[in-house]
């Protein structure tokens, strides 16, 4: 016998043994909010246990362990389960299918497809986990990634693989900016995440917002509102691990998560339930932990990219709440959308001068960013004497800069302003600049 055919049959008689083992059951000792108390089980941290009900089997994962037992949070509802429920070990972590046929699809926050179509038993499963590439192991961002956005594009110009928070409150059109860069990118494939939207707000992102030009090119990652606090907080992994997947076959990704403080929140309900002290505005310490460990997954590889957009839904507009404060310090740059600019019908709602790229001086040229500059210090100047101008108070040639600011305001306004069905290329944009500017 070869050596090959030895190692078959000698994994196949290993599958064998295990499936012929008897499974040792173990019992619900306790149901005390969003956690389980299991005995008599053994699985590691990390692991998945499944647990049966007086209706459908529910899958919890182990996060904790002491001499009562095991600690573990459901991930799903939790409605049927009784004290002694027989719970089994599953044997290993969540895991999800990943594949090239994962384009064009919709998954719950699981890994599990919504959307009617095929299923994807046949696909590699791979855990949700997933090493994050060594620090000097990342290749330097140095190139500009197109978003189709002429505001970001020329003012706020985003490269491979870095990691970008759209700071904004409800209703500002953060949603709405997203399906405009998923459609009007040059990345290869897009992987959106879309952590407790309203059910309602669903469908009409994925056909309307998206388009079937959208989605042919990008996975989506769904968790709802109304989903157990577990499903949201690992659908953000979920749609991670689907984009590593991605750029460790070589490809440039583009990862949007909607939204990242709805990770936090479902975070804060999973820490408060298990006992965490209330800090910060009532996130329990393991939120600002979390962050930086889901963040940290984006960015370049060796062998290719994600670029991460991350929304963040600032409390009352304010950009200093704890969310946004600690994704700023976090993250490579951070885009605000100003309610006024909504308010007024200026699409995107992009406020540039509070906007920040720090990899733009290494994926633009000097020419670029002189033209860049340029338009910042016109608005600049016309934000200083508008009130002025509003009253009728401003006397022309008091400001060389806010003379010109005034004069080009029409051609600055209309190159600010974008249909969400226009979408721009990158090259076009910075020739844009240069005629408005020079």
């Amino acid at each position: 016998m070869s050596a090959t055919a030895a190692t078959v049959a000698t994994g196949l008689v290993e599958r064998a043994a295990a499936a012929a083992r008897p499974a040792r059951l173990g019992r619900v000792s306790e149901l005390l909010g969003l956690q389980l108390r299991v005995t008599g089980v053994d699985a590691a941290v990390g692991e998945l246990v499944q647990v049966q009900g007086r209706h459908e089997p529910l899958l919890a994962e182990v996060v904790a362990a002491d001499a009562r037992g095991l600690s573990c949070l459901p991930l799903g509802e939790t409605a049927g389960l009784v004290l002694g429920s027989p719970v089994r070990a599953c044997g290993g972590p969540l895991t999800i299918p990943v594949g090239e046929e994962l384009r064009g699809r919709v998954l719950d926050g699981l890994g599990r497809p919504i959307d009617g179509g095929p299923p994807l038993h046949h696909l590699p499963f791979v855990p949700v986990d997933h090493p994050v590439p060594e620090a000097l192991s990342r290749p330097r961002i140095d190139q500009q990634i197109g978003v189709g956005v002429r505001a970001l594009d020329a003012l706020v110009p985003v490269g491979r693989g870095q990691r970008v928070g759209i700071m904004a409150g409800s209703g500002v059109g953060k949603s709405s900016l997203l399906s405009m860069i998923a459609r009007g990118t040059d990345a290869q494939i897009s992987v959106i995440a879309l952590v407790g939207e309203r059910g309602r707000e669903v469908r009409e992102f994925i056909e309307n917002d998206l388009g079937p030009e959208g989605l042919a090119r990008s996975v989506v990652v769904v968790a709802t509102s109304d989903a157990p606090p577990v499903e949201r907080l690992r659908s953000a992994f979920v749609a991670s691990r689907i984009a590593e997947h991605f750029r460790d076959a070589g490809n440039d990704v583009l990862l949007m998560m909607d939204s990242l403080t709805r990770v936090a929140m479902a975070q804060r309900e999973i820490g408060l339930s298990a006992g965490e002290p209330p800090a910060t505005r009532g996130y329990p310490p393991s939120v600002f932990a979390l962050l930086p460990r889901l963040l940290e997954r984006a960015g370049t590889s060796a062998a290719g990219s994600i670029t991460g957009l991350y929304t963040v839904l600032v409390e009352g507009d304010d950009l200093q709440d704890p969310i946004g404060d600690t994704t700023r310090s976090i993250l490579d740059g951070h885009v605000v959308l100003a309610r006024r600019l909504a308010t007024s019908g200026h699409f995107p709602a992009i406020d540039v001068l509070e906007s920040v790229s720090r990899v733009s001086s290494a994926v633009t040229d000097r020419a670029q960013q002189s033209d860049a500059r340029t338009l910042r210090r016109l608005l600049a100047a016309h934000r200083e004497v508008r009130e002025l101008v509003e009253i009728g108070a401003y006397v022309a040639g008091a400001d060389a800069d806010a003379d010109r600011a005034l004069q080009l305001l029409p051609q600055i306004d209309g190159f600010l302003r974008q249909d969400m069905d226009d979408a721009s290329e990158v090259a076009p944009t910075w020739s844009r600049l240069r005629e408005l500017v020079a």
